[in-house]
């Protein structure tokens, strides 16, 4: 588990050298950042990560493995990411965790879809390695387009891209490194097929944590209260930077907590990373309140005498969502037939252990992925790559180009192993690539129901 000053690594576009200075690293941990910003995408960084992190001290070897799982979430690789980054966060000052016997576990769209009724800014984070953080934000989209929010904004969008709206989805040039993880592509198109203003408001260039939140929130009131006076703003935003008040950025007065000083508006700040699944934490503050309370959805917690929503830290947030956790025993194996025969991704039982569990590239994927069952199962093996190993397999809406945020992704870094890609029914453009980035074969699919469909092999 990580302490705080790690903690504080995870606000940042790891990837963009500036910002990387701006918050004094040292040289070591700069040149990585150059280095991996030079790579041709998630795969090579992934690849270079994997290599030459054993010979890193120990601070960068932690600074390298945030990056890492920065890239396995890119790549599809999700119950890595969470196993090879167990993000604990500092938990409150005198926590109490709360009791079955006074509380209940609800729905968290239905309960923050209520309490936005009459709230002209809501505020969801995320944490950037876990994109299960990122689901409740799709689900939530529908629900506060329907009570009259009409601006969306993300912290992963930049303002270098004036034709996303026009065109419908995001391409690479849309965002930072974390808007090319599938999840939040998806997220962005569906902001802009339901309406939505789409806002770019996070801060470029050499500054301070502080400044970087003043400017956020500057750049949400010029964009959008500014311009209309009657607007409801939704954000998705990372990490503490949904605060209400100084906290856990330390002396730092966060984004939220600007914003409501410029508009007047207090927000609704929902906090999704306070308590995250680590996989390998059987006794935490996360497997405690999921013990109790068993989500089996995005929670929240309603007290069962007076209706008010749980919050760790009520002075810095509104309500805590809890999530329910993808990385079991089950996660570890995934019998396939592959080339007639049986593959078998678990072979050692003591990795199954509690407390134990290790990251390995051949886990299932995690079924958070169907979306509410919208989308379907899709056999992939490696035989899709032809041989050169490591391989990413990407899925592209056929209507989109080359260069749009696909709808699904996944790597193989191992050969005789098998996965599933997860699609909405419609037409695809199936690219291999290689390490280099180079197209190892490209196909046209169609997915057409709710079976699990297998494509052909590649010999």
């Amino acid at each position: 588990m990580w302490n705080r000053a790690v903690i504080a690594l995870c606000l940042i576009p790891l990837l963009a050298p500036c910002t990387a200075a701006a918050q004094s690293f040292d040289r070591a941990q700069i040149r990585l950042f150059k280095t991996l910003h030079r790579l041709p995408g998630a795969l090579a960084r992934y690849d270079y990560l994997q290599k030459t992190m054993p010979d890193l001290a120990k601070p960068d070897r932690i600074v390298a493995m945030q990056l890492l799982s920065s890239a396995e979430c890119e790549l599809g690789l999700y119950n890595q990411a969470i196993l090879g980054f167990p993000l604990k966060m500092t938990p409150p000052a005198e926590l109490v965790l709360p009791q079955a016997s006074q509380w209940r576990a609800a729905s968290a769209v239905d309960v923050i879809s209520r309490l936005a009724a009459d709230r002209r800014i809501v505020m969801i984070n995320e944490a950037h390695h876990d994109a299960h953080t990122r689901v409740l934000a799709l689900e939530l989209l529908p629900r506060l387009r329907a009570l009259g929010f009409d601006y969306f904004a993300a912290e992963a969008l930049v303002d270098t891209d004036p034709g996303l709206e026009k065109r419908g989805y995001p391409t690479a040039a849309s965002g930072t490194e974390y808007l090319q993880e599938p999840v939040y592509g998806e997220i962005v198109r569906e902001a802009i097929r339901l309406g939505f203003t789409v806002v770019p408001y996070d801060v470029e260039g050499h500054v301070s944590t502080q400044a970087r939140d003043i400017g956020q929130a500057e750049n949400l009131y010029r964009e959008v209260f500014a311009r209309d006076a009657h607007a409801r703003l939704f954000v998705l935003a990372g990490y503490a930077h949904i605060d209400k008040a100084k906290g856990r950025l330390g002396n730092v007065l966060p984004m939220a907590a600007q914003l409501q000083a410029l508009t007047g508006f207090d927000p609704l700040s929902i906090d999704q990373t306070q308590f995250l699944e680590t996989g390998k934490n059987h006794s935490g503050d996360y497997r405690q309140l999921i013990g109790r309370f068993r989500p089996e959805t995005a929670s929240v917690l309603v007290n069962r005498s007076d209706g008010k929503v749980w919050s760790a830290s009520p002075a810095l947030y509104d309500a805590n969502v809890i999530l329910p956790p993808t990385v079991t025993v089950r996660s570890f194996g995934n019998d396939r037939m592959l080339n007639g025969e049986a593959v078998k991704n678990v072979t050692d039982a003591s990795r199954l252990t509690l407390g134990s569990l290790t990251t390995m590239d051949w886990m299932q994927r995690p079924a958070w992925l169907s979306l509410e069952g919208t989308r379907r199962h899709v056999a992939i093996d490696s035989s899709l790559c032809r041989m050169r190993l490591p391989c990413v397999v990407e899925a592209t809406y056929a209507d989109e180009p080359a260069d749009a945020i696909a709808a699904d992704r996944y790597a193989f870094v191992r050969p005789d192993t098998a996965s599933d890609l997860y699609l909405r029914p419609g037409h695809y453009r199936l690219t291999v690539k290689g390490l280099g980035g180079k197209t190892l074969s490209q196909q046209t699919i169609t997915v057409t129901g709710p079976r699990t469909e297998s494509l052909p092999t590649s010999r």
